[in-house]
């Protein structure tokens, strides 16, 4: 049950009302006050209760979901938002941002085969199009769910991987381990409704965006050891970039 937390209102101050509703909210989460899944009071209450239209509630928590703070769920209602996962502009795994935030990463091999033909994939690893690949899917989740579906195609030269392996620990490591550290990559960033399989997997409503990531990896000698589809619940991931002026 959402608690009624204490709000001020004031009605001669030259801040609109919506923008002294989601101050007062954004430092009660910034300062731990509301905590990462606490329910949060409705519009109708909170209009109700503060004496406050419901569009001046509506616009107030519409600037805390966009900034990721509140999150909506069609049957589950709104919630304070979990931490989430910050991606830096350099080439890491989701294993190693979740380990450097300080969280624990929980990994479920849902397909590893050998002999998996893809064009896409064998273009991307700089393989001829009917090259048997070998194909890992899997859902990596955290304390708090899950968090992302990825989905990887790598050479036919990985085809002893194993699902201990994988369950164990990140791909890159994997890599590494076999003498093929991962050292340059591409990524493509993007957003798309999620399937029907992704939303049972990440536990996610009908309308309910999913981030994508799409890319491959090179190790030190140039080669493609890695092609990613990945997926990502859009109110738990971020990515962070850094850009410089000419």
């Amino acid at each position: 049950m959402a608690v009624h937390l204490p709000v001020v209102i004031d009605r001669t101050s030259p801040t609109p009302l919506y923008h002294q509703l989601a101050e007062q909210f954004t430092a009660m989460i910034t300062d731990g006050v509301l905590k990462p899944g606490d329910p949060f009071e409705n519009e109708i209450s909170l209009a109700e209760r503060l004496e406050l239209s419901r569009p001046t509630v509506r616009r107030a928590i519409s600037e805390l979901v966009a900034e990721g703070l509140l999150t909506r769920r069609r049957g589950v209602g709104t919630t304070v938002a979990t931490h989430p996962v910050h991606r830096r502009d350099r080439l890491t795994s989701l294993h190693d941002d979740l380990l450097r935030t300080g969280r624990h990463p929980q990994t479920s091999v849902l397909d590893l085969r050998t002999d998996v033909i893809d064009e896409r994939a064998a273009e991307a690893l700089g393989r001829a199009p009917d090259t048997p690949l070998v194909f890992v899917r899997r859902l990596r989740s955290t304390e708090e769910g899950p968090l992302a579906v990825l989905r990887n195609w790598l050479p036919p030269e990985f085809a002893d991987l194993t699902v201990d392996e994988l369950t164990r620990t990140g791909l890159y490591d994997v890599l590494r381990t076999r003498g093929h550290p991962p050292e340059v990559g591409h990524q493509t960033i993007g957003a798309r409704a999620a399937t029907s399989v992704e939303r049972r997997l990440l536990r996610l409503g009908r309308i309910d965006p999913v981030l994508t990531m799409i890319g491959h990896a090179h190790d030190g000698t140039g080669a493609v050891v890695e092609f990613g589809d990945h997926c990502y619940r859009a109110d738990q991931y971020a990515l962070d970039v850094t850009v410089h002026g000419q």
